[in-house]
């Protein structure tokens, strides 16, 4: 039984929400921008993260991740602009200062708008990503449903709202450890050192592994 060519919708939803909860690249700038920021930033950066996972969604139904299997020096060459971007970012939180002009001009250049553009690249470079939606939506995808585009629409409308709920309490969380580390500046500056690392983190991880 398949409900819109859905298959097995239990485990979908909840394979979904474990990869969801899987730390990485998005969910941790979302968390870091709203903390440094304000919620009204963090949601400028989430809305970037859902037009980036959902291009990436579009463009592996429309078979890029095959075409990118099939012509390695092009699945490299995103590989490696996107291990690139994600060290950059990583790195400029590791040689941050935490003097007040510099967090004023940190403020001042991370505005909603900054936020959107940035969480959007980071999305965007994550070429695993369509290779992943390209492997696990056809496993619940019902070979003999007539509609299979409103199959995939439903799949990647669950991972968004899945996505979008986590997100949100990431926001919400990152607003108030700003407030409470308002006059804990050392835990700010050791929050900044750690998501560097992490990123930089992520950024090998995506050069090293195929």
């Amino acid at each position: 039984m398949s409900i819109l060519g859905v298959t097995d919708l239990a485990t979908y939803v909840l394979g979904t929400i474990v990869i969801i909860l899987t730390p990485g690249p998005n969910s941790m700038f979302v968390l870091t921008t709203a903390s440094k920021n304000g919620a009204r930033t963090g949601f400028a950066a989430a809305a970037g993260v859902f037009c980036g996972d959902l291009a990436l969604m579009l463009a592996a139904a429309l078979g890029v991740a095959s075409l990118m299997q099939t012509y390695p020096l092009a699945f490299d060459f995103v590989r490696y602009a996107g291990a690139a971007y994600l060290g950059y970012l990583g790195l400029k939180l590791l040689l941050s200062r935490t003097g007040k002009a510099d967090e004023a001009a940190v403020a001042q250049a991370a505005g909603p708008q900054r936020a959107f553009r940035q969480a959007l690249s980071i999305s965007l470079v994550n070429v695993k990503a369509i290779l992943f939606f390209m492997a696990f939506f056809p496993q619940f995808v019902d070979p003999h449903y007539p509609h299979v585009v409103l199959t995939f629409a439903t799949l990647g409308i669950i991972v968004q709202v899945t996505s979008m709920a986590y997100l949100t309490l990431l926001i919400l969380a990152g607003s108030q450890i700003v407030r409470r580390l308002a006059q804990r500046r050392w835990l700010a500056s050791l929050g900044a050192k750690l998501t560097g690392l992490l990123f930089v983190s992520f950024g090998l991880r995506l050069a090293t592994s195929r």
